[in-house]
């Protein structure tokens, strides 16, 4: 059976509160991305300290950081060789904790992904060399803001990369959101489908078109476009051992800007964060019961 886990800034920024709620609901693992208004790369020893002596009391494990990794322009070098570092510290967070995955993107979407494919593999280069000498693995998210927004984009990629250090952490909200409609693909099955032999971990969250905002927005698990009960029998039925984490990005009172799933992370984010986290992760617990 798959194991869950919450992204600990979609429940708050302080640690040891998001913590407590893993706990309360019985979750398996957290997910690092901002923490006490710093993002994963910026958290330093003496953070770092405080979130193990945390984690010490508990059965939590560290499933995944979540970090920003090459979202960023593939233009600028400065961004390109920035982002390098932002791995290399990642990396040495989760080495902290025992963690082998770390997210990763494919740069910020500028055109069609098939208009810059070389380029893309080609900056990958050096994160590979980076990954072999760390022993460690590159999640690579299907995200719309980037290149790869679905889980066929991010197919094709790992197949191109062929490296046993880059596979695929699978979305299905994230793909809802692709604009370009000759890759839209319905998240489960047909996404999952086409993903699933590379996926080394996965984000729950879900989305709707709202009809009085004309778009797309976020809503509790379960209560969106994505068939989540079967997606979770899938996992179950296929075996998946790995962790499944919630990224709520719901919000009861006032809905995230552009900027903020695009970016997410730190106080703002947070804020009204909790409630909505409770909702979709007693909705879960309910469906799974259910499979």
């Amino acid at each position: 059976m798959f194991k869950l886990a919450v992204f600990t800034d979609e429940v708050s920024q302080d640690f040891q509160h998001a913590v407590e709620v893993a706990q309360e609901y019985e979750l398996d693992g957290v997910e690092i991305r901002s923490v006490w208004k710093k993002k994963p790369q910026d958290l330093d020893e003496t953070d770092i300290a405080k979130m193990k002596e945390v984690l010490a009391k508990t059965d939590l494990s560290v499933c995944c950081i979540a970090s920003p990794f090459f979202k960023c322009d593939i233009d600028s070098e400065e961004e390109y060789k920035e982002h390098l570092e932002i791995l290399r510290s990642c990396i040495a967070l989760g080495r902290s904790f025992g963690c082998r995955i770390i997210r990763g993107f494919a740069f910020w979407r500028k055109g069609h992904y098939k208009e810059r494919w070389q380029e893309i593999i080609d900056k990958f280069a050096e994160s590979l060399k980076i990954l072999e000498a760390q022993d460690v693995v590159l999640g690579i998210e299907n995200e719309p803001s980037t290149f790869l927004g679905t889980a066929g984009a991010v197919k094709r990629f790992i197949d191109a990369l062929a490296s046993p250090y880059v596979k695929a952490i699978w979305d299905p909200a994230n793909s809802l959101s692709e604009r370009e409609e000759a890759d839209k693909e319905v998240p489960y099955p047909h996404g999952y489908e086409v993903i699933k032999g590379d996926m080394v971990h996965m984000h729950i969250k879900d989305s709707a078109v709202v009809p009085e905002a004309g778009k797309r927005r976020a809503v509790a698990v379960g209560e969106g476009d994505i068939d989540y009960r079967g997606q979770f029998r899938a996992l179950k039925e296929d075996g998946y051992e790995g962790f499944a984490s919630l990224e709520t990005h719901f919000r009861l009172k006032k809905a995230l800007s552009r900027d903020e799933v695009d970016k997410p992370g730190g106080e703002v984010f947070s804020l009204d964060a909790e409630g909505a986290s409770r909702i979709c992760l007693e909705n879960i617990k309910k469906m799974l019961k259910e499979i």
